[in-house]
């Protein structure tokens, strides 16, 4: 099953195309693309059978919205990935380093993002988002609690970022614009194997990056077990997973955004993102 969020409707692919929840549904289900994850079984049961209401729509990608727009907690880890962790000059970590990216960071999967000030990154992701409560799950039953996957990019402002005495990744990944995802979300059972995806991100057409979510140190179903061992992860909440090596961080010399260029970012069976970089 896959969802998107089309100008702050949510919207179904069906055999027939795309359609609206709300109209095909009837009303059972909002068109608010947020509050599907408080009903996701009974919406997955719905979507199922689901026919359009009167037609399908067509979707210009100029409408498309992240389809997790207000998560109430995003998580998400840092060093996932041995040959990141290796070009940053890190050792491999024994737990996951977790930060958070607020809320007003997100953003849709096209268009515009602002730069500021500073040394601003990229980071190509695979973002799980929450479909079912999640308390001390354990790491086999993972997966159930999984609404979907979709794109994302952690893009991320070093300068703030990795000012002293105490690190500030979360601001430093919090301007706004800073956390686009989409262009929709994928249910698990879409994928032939939901743990090995291809992910990568290119700049004005260059491949920067590239790697498989099989490489990660902590799987999907791994953060959600150590995750849920501390606190509740709520249905609508999301987790960036952490990216691969090819960050301009990393480079020698570094390398980071500049005005006009254009950053695409890409996940196999899911799409791609596709920004450009401006200036105010």
């Amino acid at each position: 099953m896959r969802i998107a969020n089309a100008a702050g409707r949510l919207m179904l692919l069906t055999d027939d195309g795309w359609t609206d929840v709300e109209q095909a549904s009837r009303g059972l289900f909002s068109a608010d693309p947020q509050e599907i994850y408080e009903r996701w079984e009974e919406f997955r049961h719905w979507a199922a059978q689901a026919r359009p209401a009167a037609g399908h729509a067509v979707i210009d990608e100029s409408e498309l919205r992240s389809p997790v727009p207000r998560p109430r907690q995003t998580l998400a880890i840092g060093l996932n990935y041995q040959d990141h962790a290796d070009e940053s000059g890190f050792t491999v970590p024994e737990h996951p380093p977790v930060f958070t990216k607020f809320v007003s960071s997100i953003t849709g999967p096209y268009g515009e993002i602002l730069l500021p000030e500073g040394s601003v990154d990229w980071e190509v992701e695979l973002v799980a988002v929450i479909g079912r409560r999640a308390w001390q799950v354990s790491e086999e039953r993972a997966w159930a609690h999984v609404a979907g996957l979709t794109v994302g990019q952690d893009i991320s402002e070093r300068d703030l970022q990795l000012s002293g005495p105490v690190p500030q990744f979360s601001l430093g990944k919090s301007h706004p614009g800073f956390g686009p995802m989409g262009p929709c979300l994928v249910t698990p059972d879409e994928f032939d194997d939901p743990d090995d995806l291809r992910l990568r991100c290119a700049i004005n057409g260059e491949e920067v990056q590239k790697g498989r979510t099989s490489d990660m140190i902590f799987s999907v179903p791994q953060l959600i077990a150590r995750l849920s061992a501390v606190l509740p992860l709520l249905p609508g909440d999301v987790i960036f997973t952490g990216t691969p090596a090819g960050v301009g961080l990393g480079r020698t010399p570094r390398r980071f955004l500049a005005a006009g260029d254009e950053l695409v970012s890409y996940v196999d069976g899911i799409g791609e993102l596709r920004h450009r970089l401006v200036r105010a």
